[in-house]
């Protein structure tokens, strides 16, 4: 019998992962979510300029199971959680693999400013069960997990790093390559940061703000310079999400990416979801992040090269 050396190296973080999971899920179940499962084939995913479904058959692999999680909420559920594997074609990299694993939650009656507090006590959470108190190590910095963390909005970030304005990066058609470049590298380095309110432009699936419609109510989470979770007071006008998504569409058209029909039972149910807030946390990163993994191959049993 041949022994996989590689595979008896991964043990200790293996088990630690575990760890992980098992605590995410005593945090929501005792903050009185409902744990759900959803189909990992849908007819439709949501169309998204730089995201490539998975063909299966003539379905797809999904690459986040929120829409189907949003029909729950229009169907009565209030807060809900899901720890699911996700499908994106082409991804692959120090930070990125084609079939991952994601965390998302919803809430009812809340925006993205309250699961900010919420990203802050579960992570410091995981942190205590893996007796690793108010600090932790990633990427060569000493990462203070206590409260507040620093919250930026991306106007603020470009002004600050990006060596020019929100604006000028979207006119010039710089904002994924500036973001990329020069901010996220400097995100979450002293402690975790929420960057927020990104342009109307990115806002993607969420709500505009009510007192600067130009921004929408959207964050993401970085940890050393790595982002972690992406959040949205969640659009629930169905007029709005369809003309976002034929803009989608259109757009992924023009640069050459694969077409898919529009997910027309999410559209229909979505004038019943009430007010709620969303957000996707990737599992793998955060492991990696809480473990000072220096790649995301350490912290999975088999990268598909292994396979």
């Amino acid at each position: 019998m041949t022994l996989s050396w590689g595979l008896a190296r991964k043990r200790e973080t293996l088990a630690a992962r575990a760890r992980i999971i098992q605590e995410i899920r005593r945090f929501f179940i005792e903050g009185g979510y409902l744990e759900v499962e959803t189909p990992l084939r849908i007819p439709a995913p949501a169309p998204e300029t730089h995201i490539d479904a998975i063909p299966s058959g003539d379905w797809f692999l999904q690459t986040s199971p929120e829409l189907c999680m949003k029909r729950l909420l229009a169907a009565g559920c209030e807060s809900i959680f899901q720890i699911s594997h996700c499908w994106r074609e082409g991804e692959r990299g120090r930070l990125h693999l084609p079939e991952f694993t994601m965390l998302e939650w919803y809430r009812t009656g809340a925006d993205y400013r309250v699961l900010m507090a919420e990203c802050e006590a579960l992570i410091r959470s995981l942190a205590k069960a893996l007796q690793m108190g108010e600090r932790i190590a990633c990427r060569g910095n000493g990462i203070d997990l206590a409260p507040p963390w620093e919250r930026i909005t991306v106007r603020d970030a470009f002004a600050r790093y990006g060596g020019m304005t929100m604006e000028e990066a979207l006119t010039r058609d710089l904002f994924d390559q500036v973001m990329v470049a020069e901010i996220e590298p400097r995100l979450g380095v002293a402690k975790p940061t929420f960057i927020c309110d990104y342009p109307a432009e990115r806002g993607a699936l969420a709500r505009l703000r009510q007192d600067d419609p130009t921004v929408a109510e959207r964050f993401e989470l970085y940890i050393g310079g790595v982002e972690l979770a992406n959040a949205f007071s969640e659009l629930t006008d169905p007029a709005e999400q369809r003309a976002r998504f034929v803009h989608e569409a259109a757009l992924r058209g023009s640069l050459g990416g694969r077409s898919y029909p529009l997910p027309e039972k999410f559209l229909h149910e979505l004038a019943a979801m009430p007010p709620a807030a969303g957000i996707a946390l990737g599992v793998d990163r955060l492991v990696m992040v809480l473990l000072d993994a220096a790649a995301i191959d350490e912290v999975v049993a088999f990268t598909p090269e292994e396979l």
